[in-house]
């Protein structure tokens, strides 16, 4: 078989080049985004249908000016009022929003925020998907973490006094099986007091073995509940499976995990749809699995190797605020995060108002942490990132600005008895 890790012409062979171009051309060359693959699980939930459903047929042009002031009115934010909070109708009352949402975070988790940071333990992907650094067809330096080699940037990650950390390791079963991530948890858990885990989706077994290794939580990004738009960005690959990513994180609380955690990638799909349908994800198996734990992640789009291509469709910073407030309102006992990916000023203002957790001390690459808490230029033994960071700020200026601003930093409230 060719090796499918290198795009540009001077490493793919012809028959792969062809291969690309067939993949990004003609659909009738790539498989149902909508059937499941051999070795995937099914599970019989209703979640899907139930969000598929408000979000098809959600037409915010329709919401007014009246129905975002009776949403602001009530004292539950029902799924119409969210709807209405959405809506470009509500762009005007971004303020009271704010001012709402602020008063809701404030009451469920007063004045604290939290702290985590990732660990990248390998970029290699077996999907295609066009907007991402780790897509197998991108030419870029790929890198999997031995275990000491892991170990040793987890140490690192410690010593800076972190105490939560979220391990990725790209979409690739093939480099980074179950057993490896397992092996990764249980050194994890003896330096962190919080494992979370974002990785390729598995079965519910699978993520059972993952929890009894020391894993918390899992995060999974759907990136658009928009299956025709998804189908276009996923053009090979498991990932290209749309339901079996959609149901990941029930199959994830089936398996035992204490959190799950959800987001689109605002920017591949119309915003206001995705969020709608981020929620209501939450929104529904919150009530199916009440005793779990449950955030959203509100990520944008950030440029990386190749993906200009894509033409995303632009979410500022105000949409991502009225995004943010809405969330709040609307589901007032959810951890929201707020990533790198942001600003440093936007990250200041928004955790004031309706963001409860913050990444701190990120590198997107692969072996960088010992280089980017020294100080020192990337290694030339490091993986390349899987997207441009925009806050650069270590833990500890990160704990300091949050202090400064009267919050209060926490790096962890979770323990074993």
């Amino acid at each position: 078989m060719e090796n499918q890790y290198f795009v540009d012409s001077k490493n793919l062979s012809e028959n792969a080049l062809k291969r690309k171009h067939r993949l990004e051309t003609d659909p009738s060359s790539r498989t149902n985004h909508m059937e499941y693959l051999p070795g995937m699980e099914q599970i019989n939930s209703d979640i899907c249908e139930k969000v598929i459903s408000h979000m098809d047929s959600y037409d915010y042009l329709q919401y007014t000016a009246r129905d975002v002031i009776t949403a602001l009115e009530h004292d539950t934010c029902t799924i119409d009022d969210f709807k209405a909070l959405l809506s470009p109708a509500a762009e005007p009352f971004l303020e009271k929003m704010a001012q709402k949402a602020q008063k809701e975070t404030t009451k469920h988790f007063g004045n604290t925020v939290y702290l985590f940071t990732p660990l990248y333990a390998a970029n290699y992907c077996d999907n295609y998907c066009v907007y991402c650094g780790f897509n197998c067809y991108n030419n870029i330096k790929r890198m999997k973490l031995s275990l000491s080699q892991a170990e040793h940037e987890m140490q690192i990650i410690h010593n800076s006094k972190m105490e939560e950390i979220l391990i990725l390791t790209g979409e690739s079963r093939s480099k980074s099986d179950v057993q490896y991530i397992g092996e990764l948890c249980k050194t994890a858990r003896k330096y962190f007091k919080t494992v979370g885990l974002e990785i390729y989706p598995v079965n519910t077994d699978e993520y059972k073995y993952l929890h009894e290794c020391g894993a918390d939580y899992v995060t999974v990004f759907q990136e658009t509940y928009d299956r025709d738009r998804y189908e276009q960005l996923h053009l090979l690959g498991h990932k290209r499976v749309w339901p079996y990513r959609f149901d990941s994180q029930e199959r994830a609380l089936m398996g035992g995990m204490r959190g799950v955690a959800f987001s689109a990638l605002l920017g591949l799909s119309d915003f206001r749809k995705d969020a709608l349908a981020s929620a209501l994800h939450v929104y529904f198996l919150q009530r199916k699995y009440p005793h779990a734990e449950m955030s959203l992640s509100c990520p944008r789009l950030r440029p990386i190797i190749n993906n200009d291509k894509i033409s995303p469709l632009d979410t500022g910073e105000r949409q991502l605020c009225q995004i943010l407030c809405a969330y709040r309102i609307f589901l007032p006992f959810v951890g929201i995060t707020v990533s790198s990916r942001e600003s440093e000023s936007f990250r200041n203002g928004i955790i004031k108002i309706a963001a409860t957790k913050v990444s701190a001390g990120v590198s997107t690459g692969i072996g960088d942490h010992e280089n980017k808490y020294s100080g020192k230029e990337k290694a030339d033994n490091c993986g390349d990132e899987q997207f441009e960071i925009n806050d650069n700020r270590t833990l500890l200026k990160m704990y300091s600005d949050i202090s400064e601003s009267g919050l209060q930093p926490v790096l962890n409230d979770y323990l074993y008895v």
